[in-house]
């Protein structure tokens, strides 16, 4: 049986997730979903990233990945208040994103692309991307990733 590293996971955008190390906390759980906050018992808000003046107005919830769990993906819930927007980076991973809340638009490379309820948008590897709300009301969406991933690299805005 191969040894389980001290660090198994990178968060997303520089947020280490803690895991005991070698061994998962791996069991059955129910994550009731709260509608009037549009949060999960049990599951943390948590700022989108650390720091850096390349996004504004989007927090994060990981759903699944930060308690423990064996899987080699996490879901993540991510929401956007109007005006605000993601960093525009580059990953060697893909993402899954899926609408659940309003309405938005991805930058994927050159291009845009508007997202609504229930769309489902896959982004490649290495394609530069950043998610955005220019509407009047919350932009909310799953995203799923690798567990194990790169960190993010910052894409030069200039088209």
């Amino acid at each position: 049986m191969k040894k389980k590293s001290k660090n198994i996971t990178q968060g997303f955008c520089e947020l280490p997730l803690k895991h005991t190390r070698g061994t998962y906390k791996n069991r059955n759980r129910l994550y009731r979903f709260k509608k009037e906050s549009f949060s999960w018992n049990g599951i943390r808000v948590q700022p989108y990233k650390p720091g850096g003046d390349d996004w504004q107005k989007i927090i994060r919830q990981v759903i699944i990945g930060s308690h423990g769990e064996s899987t080699r993906f996490h879901l993540r819930y991510f929401e956007i208040s109007p005006g605000g927007n993601s960093s525009f980076e580059t990953h060697k991973h893909e993402h899954v994103v899926i609408c659940i809340r309003g309405k938005g638009r991805v930058r994927l490379g050159k291009r845009t692309v508007e997202m609504g309820y229930m769309d489902v948008l896959y982004i490649s590897p290495e394609t530069p991307h950043q998610l955005m709300n220019p509407y009047d009301e919350p932009f909310g969406f799953f995203c799923i990733v690798n567990a194990r991933r790169d960190k993010p690299k910052p894409v030069n805005k200039a088209p």
